[in-house]
């Protein structure tokens, strides 16, 4: 018994905090948070994502494959320090069809929200709770989405604060995206996490319009997050291009003529730009419909344009390679895009492309978690463990061995 309390403590004291992960997809939200924490409780209802989650972090028997509004609070052990949910964005989007949260992928966030206010009447809810999706989410229905959504965590106890963050920050991909952290009243917040008034690189003025908007009483539990700028480079494009790529083929001389006749007078010009550039240039390619018509738009900046999935008629992203004369194109490669979300060579990837492809695209850049993680999720679970001590007795080992 004496040397399981030593175990106990001694991993306590290496992955201090415990976390409920929602919407999990293939883990990117556990590994942003690293190894401080450990996960209690994940779920998805995709049964290929949650194959790769398994896979990853084998066995994983904290891992729930089923629909978020049939989970009970009785199947989430323990207390945790943070509850992560990065709910489905499909009705958020601009591909999307504009429901917001009233939509049927997007509302299952209120599910997930009820499962969270059953834990509260158990005297367990999470001090810290994370959420994160599209920046459509700030302007979805002119902002009531993100109203309704602010004054729910709000009623519960939180008080609330956003960032907008784009993951070209710190991966060769544009990826704006919003992330929420609530934290309950009760848990002293850090000095030097909050400031008075907004600041533009993090809270755009369409995040300031809906904040202004909020109801006198929701408006004093709103936060504005204060957070440093990266202090490293991302890299490259150039970086993360597999010159013999891995799942994928070169398109022929025809297929890249094609493309090239899909393109505007302006993307010509980038082409002819690139191709006088005397090195390497490489680029990214999306097919759009533009007044009817099927276009191929094409950036050479070194970022890449944003993955998505490829349901729902949106196109796979297409590199193209310019050296001097010579124009090759190809479909992005599997590992190619799991670069783009900053996870490690070491990540088990899908067999099959589109399951890869969907993975990828619907999942999270993992240093931009980890930056939100390091900067103010992790200050807030410091600060946090003189509530939970209050409310709840030590994780049992067996909980701890995540």
């Amino acid at each position: 018994m004496e040397k399981k309390s030593s175990d106990a403590l001694g991993l306590r004291a290496l992955r201090p905090f415990g976390f409920y992960e929602f919407f999990a997809g293939g883990g990117m939200a556990r590994l942003g948070l690293g190894a401080a924490w450990t996960c209690l409780f994940s779920n998805d209802f995709d049964a290929k994502k949650v194959a790769s989650y398994r896979a990853n972090f084998f066995p994983a028997n904290e891992m729930h494959h089923g629909d978020v509004a049939l989970v009970q609070p009785t199947q989430l052990p323990g207390q945790a320090t943070l509850a992560w949910a990065s709910f489905p964005c499909q009705d958020l989007s601009l591909a999307g069809n504009g429901k917001g949260l009233s939509g049927n992928r997007s509302g299952v966030f209120w599910a997930f929200w009820k499962l969270m206010t059953q834990l509260r009447s158990e005297g367990r809810r999470p001090p810290i709770i994370a959420l994160e999706n599209v920046s459509g989410l700030i302007t979805s229905h002119n902002g009531e989405d993100l109203t309704n959504l602010v004054g729910a965590l709000s009623a519960e106890g939180y008080r609330v604060g956003a960032i907008a963050l784009d993951g070209a920050l710190f991966v060769a991909q544009s990826r704006p995206r919003v992330f929420l952290i609530a934290v309950a009243r009760g848990v002293t917040m850090p000095k030097g996490l909050v400031a008075k008034v907004p600041n533009p690189v993090w809270h755009p003025q369409s995040l300031q319009n809906v904040v202004e908007g909020l109801s006198p009483k929701v408006r004093k539990d709103w936060l504005w997050w204060k957070l440093p700028m990266p202090r490293n480079e991302a890299p490259h494009l150039l970086d993360i291009i597999e010159r013999e790529p891995q799942g994928v083929k070169w398109h022929s001389a025809a297929e890249t003529k094609k493309l090239l006749s899909m393109m505007t007078p302006g993307n010509l010009l980038k082409v002819a730009e690139a191709k006088k550039a005397g090195t390497l240039q490489v680029g990214t390619i999306y097919r759009r419909t533009r007044n009817g018509v099927q276009r191929a738009e094409v950036r050479f900046d070194g970022v890449s344009g944003c993955l998505r999935t490829p349901s729902g008629g949106s196109s796979r992203q297409l590199v193209m390679l310019v050296d001097g004369d010579i124009v090759r194109t190809r479909l992005i490669s599997p590992r190619e895009t799991a670069r783009l979300m900053g996870l490690p060579e070491t990540y088990i990837l899908p067999e099959r492309y589109n399951d890869t492809y969907h993975l990828t695209g619907d999942g999270l850049v993992v240093p931009a978690v980890s930056w939100i993680e390091q900067n103010i999720i992790r200050p807030v679970a410091l600060s946090a463990q003189e509530f939970l001590d209050k409310s709840s007795a030590p994780l049992p080992l067996e909980l701890l061995n995540g």
